[in-house]
């Protein structure tokens, strides 16, 4: 009993320190382990852009979205938006045909133009090989795409070209590509000797050469366009990263800080509520061992929240339903461990005996329960859109928890006080119900 005793106070210790971290964080304003809130609850504002995937091949669609998604999370970023969420979809339009959509979420920002500011212009760069197309006696000049985009920009750097004065020296922008990019750069360049090179910025040509031999080493530069100035903020925004494919907004909208707040009150009080009557049912119907439930379902909240302020989780009205949901889980594995020790009580075991059989019986059916939550929240947040996602990230965290709240706290606290006998308060204190005999 002694070991019990003391695995009881140390998990009592690390309980009131894990109230005190979440208790403390939430009160000091300028604590970097405050709740982080999603849209939804801190206010804020969405922005949905369009993809323009019609100059991409169907097998670069998936990789060209993730690389868009990738720059677009960077410049937001450097902007010191609190949280941003940037997302990727497929969505049906009107047409029948299949858009590929980027949905930035920006907590704290209300002003849509303040919003579309923050995430700023990101170039699209592109290369391309002029063609040339003849009708009658007319030529037509255009420009086939090469897949040689702003997707393979390692970073940009500023120069100024050779053989110029200081005073009088051009400025360029020298481009280094990353690995990928310097193979295909090199093979382009290899396989078009004495063909234009356009450089697109935005759709526009900003830079014509003639290639003249094949350039390995994944450099290219940019020269005669632009003075010095627009040159660096050129490096800057292409560094910030250049869009492997361009975005035009769609549809913005705004969540205010009172709606927000609105939903976090509402959350809060439904949580209190729901945990309060859960308590007392515990309490009422299973006497000390509900007590000991109620005692190992507090440590359990307390390190949800710990665990969402330290991951950190972006906590959504979707997520609070989820932790609300896995508390639920928690309490049904206790009710499980209780049922079976009042059956081992009932065959004549005692108390401590009893604990021990009642929650090697139990074991099973809480163990399959608990796995067939997580596989559910699993496929949910693998499969489920980003609303379904932080209520399946919250409740698969939550039923892990909850798993051991009931398999070890309670057993924990169980054995640390249950007698040997069988005999005097003990039998109404570990009995059930409304009857006075276990």
């Amino acid at each position: 009993m002694t070991r019990y005793r003391v695995s009881a106070a140390i998990a009592l210790v690390v309980g009131f320190f894990l109230i005190y971290f979440v208790w403390s964080t939430q009160t000091i304003a300028t604590s970097s382990y405050r709740f982080k809130l999603g849209l939804d609850l801190a206010g804020g504002t969405e922005l949905v852009y369009k993809a323009d995937m019609s100059q991409t091949p169907d097998a670069d669609r998936a990789a060209s979205l993730a690389a868009l998604q990738g720059v677009v999370e960077r410049r937001v970023n450097l902007f010191g938006v609190a949280e941003p969420l940037v997302q990727t979809e497929q969505a049906s339009a009107l047409s029948g045909t299949t858009e590929d959509r980027l949905i930035v979420d920006l907590p704290g920002v209300t002003d849509i133009k303040a919003a579309v500011a923050a995430l700023g212009q990101t170039p699209t760069l592109e290369f391309r090989l002029a063609t040339t197309t003849s009708v009658g006696t007319t030529t037509a000049v255009g420009y086939a795409a090469t897949g040689l985009t702003g997707r393979y920009l390692a970073n940009a750097t500023l120069g100024f070209g050779s053989g110029a004065t200081s005073g009088l020296a051009s400025p360029e922008v020298i481009l280094n590509f990353n690995s990928d990019g310097a193979k295909l750069f090199e093979k382009i360049t290899r396989e078009n000797i004495g063909k234009q090179l356009a450089i697109f910025l935005d759709g526009s040509p900003i830079s014509t050469p003639v290639i003249q031999e094949a350039i390995p080493g994944g450099q290219a530069t940019i020269s005669g366009r632009f003075t010095a100035a627009e040159a660096r903020d050129l490096v800057r925004n292409l560094n910030f990263g250049a869009l492997p494919v361009p975005i035009a907004l769609e549809n913005s909208s705004a969540v205010g800080p009172t709606l927000g707040a609105a939903a976090i009150s509402a959350g809060v009080v439904a949580g209190l509520i729901g945990f309060a009557i859960v308590a007392l049912f515990m309490i009422a119907w299973y006497r000390l061992p509900g007590v000991i439930a109620v005692l190992a379902l507090v440590e359990y909240v307390a390190f949800m929240l710990a665990a969402i302020n330290f991951v950190p989780v972006t906590l959504t009205a979707s997520g609070i339903a989820g932790l609300i949901i896995s508390v639920g889980m928690a309490v049904d594995a206790n009710v499980l461990i209780f049922e079976r020790t009042k059956e081992e009580l009932r065959d004549g075991k005692n108390p401590r005996e009893a604990v021990h059989l009642g929650f090697a019986r139990a074991w099973t059916a809480i163990r399959d329960g608990h796995l067939t939550m997580i596989i559910s929240g699993v496929i949910l947040f693998w499969l489920g859109t980003s609303i379904v996602q932080g209520f399946a990230l919250v409740f698969v965290l939550g039923v892990l928890a909850s798993f051991v709240s009931a398999v070890t706290l309670s057993r924990v606290f169980l054995l640390a006080i249950v007698p040997e006998e069988n005999n005097g308060a003990w039998k109404f204190l570990l009995g059930s119900g409304f009857k006075t005999k276990a």
